[in-house]
């Protein structure tokens, strides 16, 4: 049975689970901000209550957004820096798969699901998936007012802290904003480290970028 552990930090929650020997343990803490400051004594504190050593873990999990850019680094070097020591592989896990993962158990109708995160000036993150919460689409940043309209026309399903924006005649499947750590855990036993590694899901290019016509030509 696997020993694993899981990493969210890529919103407002401060989240550490493990699942050991079939038996789930959890820390959640919604801070906002601050995670670097008390994210490794929550992995501490977790590995004391369920009473093993971080050498007998298998496997690392972690969420890798969309999310705050400063959350994402700061749980993704952590799960970099447990697996360095101890070999172990780490599978990266997008927020809009985990609440897809979610919605998927709660909906009753395998209408495809939209999953959704608040983005800024009236923008949503989001990405589509089938009812069983395999990816159709990649995620991708865009109007409010289009995810809308697109959700009305081809009535999907409808999850996650965005879908909150979208007016009225949508009933979210949840409204979740952090994913919940038990999901990470259950896709980070069953997800191939290959295909899903620990790289941050920003979707949207950085508001501040390098100025080019400002660099000195090398010589």
């Amino acid at each position: 049975m696997m020993n694993l552990v899981a990493i969210d930090t890529a919103l407002e929650n401060c989240s550490v689970g493990l699942s050991a020997g079939g038996t789930t343990f959890s820390r959640v803490r919604t801070i906002g901000r601050g995670h670097a400051e008390i994210l490794m004594g929550e992995i501490a504190a977790l590995f004391n209550e369920a009473g093993i050593r971080p050498d007998a873990l298998d496997r690392i999990a972690v969420s890798v957004g969309p999310g705050s850019f400063t959350g994402l680094r700061v749980g993704i070097a952590a799960a970099r820096g447990l697996a360095l020591v101890r070999h172990l592989p780490v599978v990266g896990i997008s927020t809009l798969a985990a609440h897809a993962y979610r919605a998927s158990l709660l909906s009753q109708d395998g209408r495809p699901i939209l999953t959704l995160l608040p983005g800024r000036g009236g923008e949503a993150f989001g990405q589509l998936f089938s009812a069983a919460a395999e990816p159709l689409e990649a995620a991708s940043n865009g109007a409010v007012t289009d995810f809308a309209a697109r959700a009305s026309a081809e009535d999907f399903a409808v999850a996650g802290a965005g879908a909150a924006l979208l007016g009225p005649g949508f009933s979210p499947l949840h409204l979740d904003s952090a994913p919940d750590i038990s999901t990470l855990l259950t896709l980070g036993a069953v997800l191939d480290p290959a295909d899903h590694p620990p790289k941050p899901l920003y979707v949207k290019a950085p508001d501040a970028v390098p100025q080019a016509g400002a660099r000195i030509a090398r010589r």
